[in-house]
């Protein structure tokens, strides 16, 4: 049964919009409390969104797998590995972009490559995609879940056996090393303090689970319909999850940036209670609106959507507005969009600089849902 579920595409535009909203503040330095990632361990609600877009991911691959597999071997590896490629190398390309940069004196200089990130969000996307396709094609609904659980379980062994007195912390972690040892430091993130990705290649372990259990759940979805059956299995797996992931974080903690087992757990079994509550409302209760007409137009050009939300702000700031000068004297200045913020967003309500920081960042979803709903009015859907 190959029924229609509206629902998914809500979800996932819902958390691409998130997405959007979390990484374009009007100030990282004023922001309310649940839009920032936890410090170390922990989980805020930011700390949600990411995880729920793979697992987004993983839904939509239970719809396309199916034809991937009649296609035969060929058909198979050609598809996943140049979307797996296109995605990273998007990535790559949107940390270097826009290629130049302004040197202390105000002129162009070239952003050397020899420092250029190389992982990030779309990376991150293309290897867990690309992996999990492969465990799906080769194993199966059974061996998928076996699988993922041997990963999520290794993943776990390999934290404390490599490091038993300090496995968890920043400066501990064993996957710091493995990615200096592979593309350097300067080649890492380094807003920690120092050189480590939370994007990296050990940390990538636990978030290819995650588009396995997604994946698992939209061919379970697919499988059963829209029967009572269904949502009831996906509400009572979802609360198992959710228990499982509170058990497992007494011993392995809840943490985005080294993507933990009990993470990837206790965030999917979140999504899929979320996704419960859509599908009832939206599919058995027929509850659709303008609400979800504004998520679903972020759903249809997710990764295009994402990608433009990096590229413009991006290509503003090499506009630049005089600002005053320092007390040292030096000329200061203002893109398009900092100065919106500067001007606009934060005299609104001058006495808490956060509530200007989130208006900004609401304009620039508006901005964003506009560029997506003009091009699902013209049925401009870019597939990656």
């Amino acid at each position: 049964m190959n029924q229609r579920f509206y629902s998914l595409d809500v979800f996932r535009g819902a958390t691409v919009a998130l997405m959007i909203l979390v990484n374009n503040p009007g100030s990282w330095g004023h922001i309310f409390p649940p839009l920032k990632h936890a410090g170390w361990h922990g989980v805020t609600p930011t700390d949600l969104v990411f995880p729920f877009f793979l697992f987004a991911v993983g839904n939509a691959m239970a719809f396309v797998m199916p034809k991937l597999d009649a296609g035969g071997e060929p058909v198979f590896w050609k598809k996943i590995i140049k979307r797996s490629l296109l995605i990273f190398f998007i990535g790559v390309f949107l940390n270097w972009f826009p290629f130049i940069k302004y040197d202390d004196a105000g002129n162009f200089m070239i952003k050397p490559f020899e420092n250029l990130r190389i992982f990030g969000v779309l990376q991150r996307i293309a290897i867990s995609y690309f992996f999990a396709a492969i465990i799906v094609h080769y194993f199966k609904v059974r061996g998928s879940f076996v699988v993922g659980m041997f990963l999520l379980l290794g993943y776990w062994f390999l934290c404390v056996a490599a490091n038993p007195s300090d496995p968890f912390s920043l400066e501990g972690w064993f996957g710091t090393q493995i990615d200096k040892t592979l593309i350097g430091e300067k080649h890492m993130y380094h807003g920690e303090g120092i050189a480590f990705d939370p994007e990296g290649l050990m940390n990538s372990i636990a978030a290819i689970v995650q588009v396995i259990l997604g994946y698992l759940v939209g061919n379970y979805i697919v499988q059963k319909g829209k029967t009572a059956e269904m949502l009831n299995g996906l509400f009572v797996a979802g609360c198992v999850l959710v228990f499982t992931g509170l058990c497992w974080d007494t011993v392995f903690p809840f943490n985005k940036k080294i993507w933990t087992s009990s993470y990837t757990m206790y965030t999917t079994g979140l999504a899929l209670l979320i996704l419960s509550v859509m599908i009832w409302l939206i599919e058995f209760k027929g509850s659709k609106g303008w609400w979800s007409r504004f998520f679903d137009v972020f759903g249809k050009n997710a990764l295009f959507i994402f990608a433009m939300s990096a590229l413009i702000p991006k290509t503003l700031w090499l506009i630049r507005i005089s600002n005053g000068v320092t007390e040292a004297g030096k000329a200061k200045f203002l893109n398009p969009l900092s100065w919106f913020y500067e001007y606009v967003c934060k005299t609104i309500f001058p006495s808490d600089p956060r509530i200007g920081s989130l208006i900004y960042a609401l304009c620039f979803i508006g901005m964003m849902w506009f560029l997506a709903w003009v091009l699902d009015k013209k049925k401009i859907y870019i597939k990656v």
